[in-house]
This record gives structure tokens, C-alpha cells and sequence, in this order.
């Protein structure tokens, strides 16, 4: 069985903290990295200092509001990239702001969703976004069997 890769990009402690523990205890099979600014994200997915080494993950879920480059900004270029363009991008965000969700569409995101208030729709959001694109989606980098 294929090992689904998920990038985190993530500023927030308590959410990545969630998100971790939703991904580590569905019963899928996930590997899952955490960065915590929009500069770390794009050095992990075009491998460079620290990451040259990485694995390209399978999807990048990406929080909007983030120090160094923020979401959209990192979104923009993935989605410019020839290389990178092909990697699912799901915005996992606080912002419901009709602006952020057009402009991600605009910039060919793969999802806009906002993240939930309560614990356990926060997870169940996370357990869901997981299930869809492992049970669902048919990917370049994971094709289902």
C-alpha cells in the first residue's frame, strides 16, 4: 500500500497540533511534515537548504494567514511552477473572506475550506479532507488502485 504524503503548512501550534493528531489517527496510512511560514513551505516543495533530501508530498494543505509569505503568495507560485503545479493545494484557513476564496480559486486552488471552530469539526474536517483525497482523487503523484 502506497503511503499518502501531506505537507502542513501551518504557523498555528494548536492547530497543527490537531491536524497531526486527525491524520495519525484515521485509518489511513500518511506521512506528514509541518512547516511553519510560507518561505519554509516553498524551500520543502522545491527542496532546497534544509529539504533537499525530502519526498514530495501528495498534497499541501495550506493555512492562509502565515509569516514570511502568506498562503496565497505561496499558492501563486506552486501553481506558476511547471514542476510543482500538479501537487493538490487544500486552503485550510480561518478566513471566510469572499475576497481570500475567490482570489485562491483564481490562483487554481484545489479546495477552499474553512477551518471549523469546535474541536471535533476540526478534526472531522481534517479526517475528511484525508479520506477524499486518498479514497476519491486520482492524482499524478497517487493514483488509486
Amino acid at each position: 500500500m502506497n503511503t499518502f504524503k501531506i505537507l502542513v503548512v501551518e504557523d498555528n501550534d494548536g492547530d497543527v497540533l490537531m491536524i497531526t493528531e486527525a491524520l495519525e489517527d484515521s485509518e489511513f496510512v500518511t506521512k506528514q511534515w509541518v512547516v511553519k511560514d510560507g518561505k519554509a513551505a516553498l524551500d520543502f516543495l522545491s527542496k532546497k537548504n534544509s529539504y533537499k533530501s525530502v519526498e514530495t508530498p501528495d498534497l499541501v494543505l495550506l493555512d492562509l494567514n502565515l509569516p514570511k509569505y502568506n498562503g496565497l503568495e505561496v499558492l501563486k507560485i506552486i501553481k506558476n511552477d511547471d514542476v510543482l503545479k500538479t501537487i493538490p493545494v487544500v486552503i485550510f484557513t480561518t478566513s471566510s473572506s469572499k475576497t481570500d476564496v475567490i482570489e485562491s480559486y483564481q490562483n487554481h486552488v484545489n479546495c477552499y475550506i474553512t477551518k471549523p471552530q469546535d474541536a471535533a469539526g476540526f478534526m472531522e474536517a481534517v479526517t475528511k479532507i484525508e479520506e477524499f483525497w486518498i479514497n476519491h482523487v486520482i492524482s499524478p503523484s497517487f493514483p488509486r488502485p
